[in-house]
């Protein structure tokens, strides 16, 4: 494995504030957080991950501090993971190793494929089965069709996107092209590339989804259905601990937490 995780120890994380108040805290807070930790290495660099995310790097193996962007959601939780590496690796990305974070949310995010083949005016809706079961395919989640080809540059063919722009009798100013989109899932020599969307905030439970593609003329095509995926809300985060009780004898310390 080209990065350690032992030996690191006392990771602190510490939201840096844009100003100070009268009473000392922090007035409004920023995405920036100060990373701290302890290390026994002494011949290795350190990079931080944020939530299985590479974000940034050391310069030196005695740097055991360093300031990252952090999610701007409280919805849940953020994992934030300090590993050792060499030299040679200080800029290689590891998150395919590190893994995405486990992490609650309340919101679902489906990747559509787009290819070339969809009409150039070809709209989506996206339905859910509302937890019951059964999609209700008459109300769909997005509150307007979502435009496959909202920027007319990315559709390929003569005329259809920035005259001119394109190779000779065939113009994609911005299309995806061999082996730069989603490899494989596009027609030959024109890959397909992808369309994300966040769902709004759902309670908890297991939901299936569906989606359909309408074209110019109104005609729905079938729908393309998930499977079974589980909301579940992360605890909510307190504001604030008050120290209630301190056993000197045991060294137990009882806390209350401030909603």
């Amino acid at each position: 494995m080209a990065f350690l995780r032992e030996g690191i120890e006392n990771v602190r994380v510490v939201p840096l504030a844009d100003a100070i108040g009268p009473g000392g805290k922090g007035v409004t807070f920023s995405r920036a957080a100060l990373v701290t930790w302890k290390s026994c290495r002494e011949d290795r660099l350190y990079q931080v991950y944020v939530n299985g995310r590479f974000a940034g790097v050391t310069v030196s193996p005695q740097q055991r501090q360093l300031v990252i962007q952090i999610p701007a959601s409280f919805e849940a939780a953020v994992r934030v993971e300090v590993v050792a590496v060499s030299t040679a690796d200080a800029h290689r990305d590891f998150s395919g190793e590190i893994g995405d974070a486990a992490i609650c949310t309340t919101r679902i995010r489906l990747t559509l494929l787009r290819s070339q083949t969809l009409p150039a005016a070809a709209t989506a809706n996206i339905y859910f089965d509302n937890g019951i079961g059964a999609i209700n395919y008459d109300t769909p989640l997005n509150p307007v069709p979502i435009s496959i080809w909202s920027c007319p540059q990315d559709k390929a063919g003569l005329g259809m996107g920035q005259f001119g722009l394109g190779d000779c009798g065939f113009d994609a100013g911005a299309a995806v092209g061999f082996a730069k989109g989603v490899f494989g899932h596009g027609q030959f020599g024109l890959d397909a590339d992808a369309i994300t969307w966040t769902s709004p905030v759902l309670p908890r439970g297991a939901y299936r989804f569906g989606v359909k593609v309408i074209d110019d003329l109104g005609t729905e095509s079938p729908a393309c259905v998930s499977g079974p995926i589980t909301v579940v809300p992360p605890a909510r985060p307190a504001s604030g601990l008050d120290v209630l009780v301190f056993d000197e004898q045991t060294g137990e310390v009882t806390l209350s937490l401030r909603d």
